[in-house]
């Protein structure tokens, strides 16, 4: 009895270079019906199906020996599918359908690495130096386009295994085993639970202020006063100013600023005590659902985020103007040395701001010109690199110095701005609600990764889901509370899972592909070995500079 459910004609398999799982059934133009009439088809077409559907059950749904072969499959603009009521319908193109022109998967990578990272450039550049901050930013953004084109061509280069519905992660496992399996997934993991503990830590902020700004709004209070900062309509603070800087500033308590009403509000909305508190009664249900599929509809809300911070940082440039002295080593009171030994940090955010190579093969497989690939990832790159460098470089110049040392641009650049500006209010509000759309489907993502590599399900049952999520949100209420510093939560996060996802996975496995084709030459092999001692320098840079 146990062998009933094997095959009738047993193991007959033939090998084959290119194996498909499941072959197309093709009726003949004379035994379909009019569309319009929605008629079933001929007796013809369905004894063919009923048929078809014999022979698949006399092998198992791996073996070849009688499968169509090729010659006689239609091309795709002829193949129908054979429904079971008995219609057929036609395939409508499923390689021109689906897919976007380059224009749109050029948006589409910019729109998905375009993150928090942003907030956390000018910062970037202060710990690096104007100058030297500036070349960093161009040379990552090469080095990083490189090895995403190296992910990109990696499922290329596997010989007679059909790689169509690979990731990168099979790829690992195809050269590494369990190995590259196992520590691809671990590494993802880091990105992602990475994301959100910043996005807890952001979302604390944004809430704080968004509070506040009303709070104030409706007790008709100007609290903005009470920061260390410039003068005048167009008010920059320094939150935590280390010397006494001199210049226009105003350091005095506006009237009825220690009031009883305001001393409560305080206790009670806290940016690091009580908000990171409040968050869990909001998003933790949210992290609960089966499927994410809902917050999906908000995901448009990143790119209207971003467009209207570029706004922001032009309107505030305009205003401000810009504040330059250029001192190649030495620092002075207000300004910072052109290069500075602290660069490791930029570039640890960097590994993460240009991060989208454990998914890029999935969106660049949605690209209707397949042959631009290469040519689409690049412009791709080039407009993430120069977003990058118009937000950084304009905070950077035009934050007004010497009123204002420029040790005081802050790992979230909006926390130079008061919480009484409404532009940046807006902003904050914009991105508060973007998160909380976005936080759910970063937890999906980790939940489906995580559990269906251990329970072989993605949502295995309430309570293994339930222990996830108080890990995830229990990361992300202690970072808000104990070390609020977005911009080295990611560059930790971003150096960690660059080393093996952007520099070591991506240059071993080219090398073991031009070695077992025998077209390994030193140049190349010196050239990734760079790439791979590069990547652990940043590592390691993150933790000694």
């Amino acid at each position: 009895m146990e062998d009933d459910t094997k095959p009738l004609l047993g193991d007959t398999s033939t090998d084959s270079l290119e194996p498909r799982v499941r072959r197309p059934f093709y009726v003949e133009p004379r035994n379909i019906v009019d569309d319009a009439t929605q008629e079933r088809v001929s007796s013809e077409a369905s004894i063919l199906s009923s048929r078809i559907h014999y022979y698949g059950r006399l092998t198992g749904s791996s073996d070849r020996l009688l499968a169509p072969p090729d010659h006689v499959i239609p091309p795709p603009e002829d193949i129908y599918i054979y429904s079971p009521l008995g219609t057929a319908f036609k395939v409508q193109g499923k390689d021109g359908a689906l897919k976007n022109p380059s224009i749109v998967t050029i948006f589409a990578i910019w729109n998905t690495m375009m993150g928090t990272s942003i907030l956390s450039i000018p910062w970037g550049i202060k710990q690096a130096g104007f100058t030297l901050g500036i070349l960093i930013i161009i040379a990552m953004g090469f080095l990083t386009l490189y090895c995403c084109y190296r992910v990109l061509k990696s499922t290329k280069a596997i010989p007679y295994v059909d790689t169509s519905d690979w990731e990168f992660p099979d790829v690992c496992r195809y050269y590494f085993g369990a190995f590259g399996k196992w520590s691809s997934l671990i590494f993802s993991l880091v990105s992602l639970v990475g994301a959100m503990v910043v996005y807890w830590v952001l979302m604390s902020n944004f809430l704080f202020n968004a509070g506040k700004f009303i709070f104030n709004y409706v007790h008709h209070l100007n609290m903005s006063d009470t920061d260390f900062g410039t003068n005048g309509s167009e008010r920059v603070i320094c939150p935590f100013p280390e010397t006494n800087h001199d210049g226009n500033s105003s350091v005095t308590l506006p009237p009825g600023s220690g009031n009883s009403s305001t001393a409560v509000f305080d206790h009670w909305w806290s940016k690091t005590n009580t908000i990171p508190l409040y968050l869990i009664l909001l998003l933790f249900p949210l992290l609960n659902f089966r499927s994410a599929s809902f917050f999906a509809r908000f995901t448009f809300l990143g790119t209207a985020s971003v467009v209207y911070l570029i706004v922001l940082v032009t309107v505030k440039a305009v205003h401000l103007g810009f504040h330059l002295e250029f001192h190649w080593f030495e620092p002075t009171k207000a300004f910072v040395p052109e290069f500075r030994l602290l660069f490791p940090q930029l570039t640890g955010i960097l590994t993460l701001a240009f991060f989208i190579h454990n998914c890029i093969i999935t969106l660049m497989k949605n690209n209707k010109h397949q042959e631009n690939n290469v040519r689409d990832l690049s412009v791709a790159y080039l407009l993430v690199g120069l977003t990058y460098l118009y937000v950084g470089v304009l905070i950077f110049a035009s934050f007004p110095s010497p009123e204002l040392s420029k040790e005081c641009i802050e790992p979230n650049f909006l926390d130079n701005f008061p919480s009484s500006d409404v532009w940046v209010f807006v902003a904050r509000t914009f991105l508060l609600f973007q998160m909380t759309t976005v936080y759910p489907l970063l937890g999906y993502l980790v939940r489906v990764q995580v559990m269906s590599q251990i329970f072989g399900s993605s949502y295995p049952g309430f309570f293994h889901v339930l222990v996830l999520n108080v890990f995830i949100v229990g990361a992300g209420v202690l970072m808000a509370k104990f070390y609020p510093n977005i911009g080295s939560i990611i560059r930790y996060s971003g150096a960690t899972c660059g080393l093996a996802l952007v520099f070591v996975f991506p240059s071993l496995i080219h090398m073991i592909s031009l070695k077992r084709q025998g077209q390994l030459r030193w140049p190349s092999a010196f050239f990734h070995s760079f790439l791979i001692l590069l990547g652990m320098a940043n590592v390691a840079g993150q933790f000694f500079m």
